[in-house]
């Protein structure tokens, strides 16, 4: 008599989330399907602040439908990835950049040194990052940078016994909760307060407290974590994942067997690459330089450095392909979300779901005013995941609902900053967010999986925050 045995069930991979592909595909299709049942409607758009069009709030009316078709269905992705060029070729050429400096031994070479420094006190380097991080996006925006931070970080953390997820999580939450609180970070709060006719940079004290409180506890979950992974690097997210294994064979042999010593040539190719960094960092806090100028400047980097360091033309070209084809996926990801937004668009249903919105939050008890405002820009963030353009949209709706509903403006410009920000490195529609997990090589179920208890510990927290300007009538 045959006897077969029980095959064990894996419970992690029984509750797995689908292919990114597939549940983007999902969210194309009910935008579709909402065009169909949702009322068009718009907003008339005046000039704002800057010139920049924002929508007067009691223009709102409805206009001939224009549901969704097959065609809109099916160009919705290469639209998407048209409307979103400026991120997924950013995402292209960040990749290819960071291998030719991989080729030429210098990403190697300070890993050994950094690692070796900080190896009796590992923990403490992620303390360290996130708060410089959180800071510089407090205080200039721009959380893309963490698309930056993410190919420096994840070699270094790697040696350290970490894995990817921990490199990821110390750019994206550092930068998020950064740009969230937005302490004076014109991007966000600047630009919500002339919108909602608050003094300028109004009400800092009580959003330092804020980003002290969610920093610190961001900062203990994420060590966590680390602290468990280095004691047991098979109880990690990354632990099954071929090329995150592929990873960490070769950081740690970078540290078991390098000898630290750079060339003459290694050297002058380490001091251009730093005076990139100093131009970046300069052109993006001055020059108001974004995606494409910073495109630019990494490869005019690349070819420096390259050049420098005595790579042959051919090679900075393969390594430069290769580096492109590893994060291939991220980059597809960033324009295929954006066809949600696309479709919504065309089907100028949009602006229904925000008036929607607001008239849902018009009807709560006033001591749930706030927590409906801070609901309602959660769930917008998820088709406007631009943080100016979301502030264009609604800040003209929310701060005029604020005072009707006995909500002071300052709380709704909070309401809108908490809402928008927090949710950009959870929605898979926030492309610099989507471009940051392709560069990191982190699949969106696995970053999922480690972060959604942080999040909800992050509302739990902004709600807190939230009821108690309510209660106080916060004015700033």
């Amino acid at each position: 008599m045959t006897t077969f045995s029980r095959v064990p069930i894996d419970k992690r991979r029984r509750l797995k989330l689908p292919h990114i592909y597939i549940i983007l595909l999902t969210c194309i299709g009910l935008a579709a399907l909402a065009t169909h049942f949702i009322t068009a409607g718009e907003y008339t758009r005046i000039p704002g602040p800057g010139g920049r069009p924002v929508i007067d709030p009691g223009s709102f009316h409805t206009v001939v439908a224009s549901p969704a078709n097959f065609m809109d269905l099916m160009l919705a992705i290469p639209r998407g990835l048209i409307g979103s060029a400026q991120i997924v070729f950013f995402v292209l050429i960040v990749g290819g950049a960071f291998a030719v400096l991989r080729r030429t031994g210098l990403i190697e070479l300070g890993v050994e040194n950094l690692s070796r420094r900080f190896a009796s006190r590992r923990l403490l380097l992620i303390p360290t990052l996130m708060i410089v991080f959180a800071l510089l996006a407090s205080f200039i925006g721009v959380p893309e940078l963490s698309m930056v931070y993410v190919p420096i970080l994840l070699p270094l953390l790697i040696a350290l016994g970490y894995d990817s997820i921990v490199a990821a999580a110390v750019a994206l939450c550092a930068t998020g909760l950064g740009y969230s609180v937005g302490v004076f970070n014109p991007l966000n709060t600047g630009l919500a307060q002339q919108l909602a006719d608050v003094p300028l940079y109004s009400g800092y004290p009580l959003r330092i407290a804020l980003l002290a409180v969610l920093l610190t506890i961001s900062i203990g979950y994420i060590m966590r974590y680390a602290h468990r992974l280095a004691c047991n690097p098979e109880r990690g997210l990354m632990a099954d994942d071929a090329i995150e294994c592929d990873k960490r064979e070769r950081y740690q042999q970078i540290v078991d067997y390098s000898d630290s010593h750079l060339s003459k040539r290694q050297w002058l190719a380490t001091l251009l690459a730093l005076g990139c960094l100093g131009v970046l960092i300069f052109g993006v806090t001055r020059l108001g330089w974004y995606m494409t100028e910073i495109s630019g400047l990494f490869i005019l980097m690349t070819l420096l450095v390259g050049t420098a360091a005595g790579l042959a033309g051919e090679t900075i070209c393969e390594s430069f392909t290769d580096g492109c084809r590893e994060v291939m996926m991220g980059a597809l990801v960033v324009g295929i979300a954006r066809g949600v937004a696309v479709i919504l668009e065309n089907g100028q249903v949009l602006d229904t779901m925000v008036f929607s919105m607001g008239q849902l939050v018009s009807e709560l008890p006033p001591v749930l005013s706030a927590i409906g405002m801070f609901t309602t820009q959660l769930g917008i963030n998820f088709f406007i995941p631009s943080g100016s353009g979301q502030a264009l949209v609604t800040m003209p709706i929310m701060a005029p609902l604020a005072d009707i509903v006995g909500v002071t403006r300052q709380t709704s410009v909070l309401a809108f900053q908490l809402g928008d920000g927090m949710s950009n490195i959870l929605y898979p529609t926030a492309g610099y967010f989507m471009a940051t997990l392709g560069i990191a090589g982190v699949p969106w179920s696995k970053w999922v999986h480690f972060f959604l208890p942080l999040f909800l510990l992050w509302i739990a927290i902004a709600t807190v925050f939230l009821i108690l300007a309510q209660i106080l009538q916060w004015q700033g």
